[in-house]
């Protein structure tokens, strides 16, 4: 069984608030100095979803991103929680598109890469949240998508998947190859091994460029882009406190209960 494991390198969600700077006028963030970025963390869920499959079915677990800087760090990442194998996907033509433009780049990798049973994606990355990408892609593949899901199953060369929903869970089943996105709910992620982190530290990850995919110039024009960012900024923080007080204690919660009804 091969397994494919679309994952992002975002900033770090626990960084200071302090430290979290955007540029207005380039409408992107300004990396902080000093904090390394990471996986993005349903897509470190996607790996463990592999893993798992891996581990009762054997089989190969190749993962892709697509990014600038030393993205290679979370493919290697990966490689030491299981993984077998990794791409990164960097071009001065990939940076800043928007979700239809990044399903488009992966769906090229993933292509080229062939004979694959099942694609992974995180439910949505931890920076813009839109989850599109994974919808996007199964769409451009030509395979059936499952989103949300929290457990997934090989059972007769099908997929059988649990998928979150509002008020429950829902089960389906899948062919191969199936296109699916990974949610929290999977269970929190294997840690790297010592012997595994050897093996990462060492592993040669590969850079393909545009032209090393095939991508179409015209495809990644951002002048094509389906989504443009119109403004970015950082949301006023406002903190407002008012004493409720009575005569009595009794008067106070009567007073409290009459505030809180104005509220809602």
């Amino acid at each position: 069984m091969h397994t494919i494991v679309c994952i992002k390198q975002v900033l770090d969600p626990e960084i200071p608030p302090a430290k979290f700077k955007i540029d207005p006028e380039g409408k992107k963030v300004i990396p902080p100095p000093g904090v390394p970025p990471v996986i993005s963390v349903f897509d470190e869920r996607a790996v463990e979803a592999a893993c798992r499959l891996k581990d009762k079915h054997k089989g190969k677990i190749t993962v892709i991103s697509m990014g600038p800087g030393k993205v290679a760090d979370v493919i290697k990442h990966a490689i030491a929680m299981g993984a077998d194998d990794g791409f990164v996907l960097q071009d001065p033509a990939f940076e800043n598109l928007d979700s239809f433009g990044t399903a488009y780049v992966l769906g090229k990798a993933i292509q080229k890469i062939g004979g694959y049973d099942l694609v992974l994606c995180g439910r949505y990355s931890a920076d813009w949240n839109n989850g599109q990408v994974g919808s996007i892609l199964a769409e451009i593949l030509g395979i059936s998508v499952v989103t949300s899901a929290c457990d997934i199953e090989a059972v007769d060369k099908k997929l059988r998947v649990k998928r979150i929903l509002k008020d429950g869970y829902e089960v389906l089943e899948a062919p191969m190859p199936s296109l699916i996105t990974v949610s929290g709910e999977i269970g929190l992620p294997r840690l790297p091994a010592g012997m595994r982190l050897m093996i990462a530290s060492k592993k040669q990850i590969p850079v393909w460029k545009a032209q090393d995919i095939g991508a179409e110039p015209s495809a990644l024009d951002k002048a094509n882009a389906h989504l443009e960012v119109t403004g970015l900024s950082v949301p006023a923080r406002k903190t407002e406190c008012e004493f409720v007080t009575g005569n009595t204690p009794g008067e106070a919660a009567d007073n409290l209960a009459l505030k809180l009804v104005k509220l809602m």
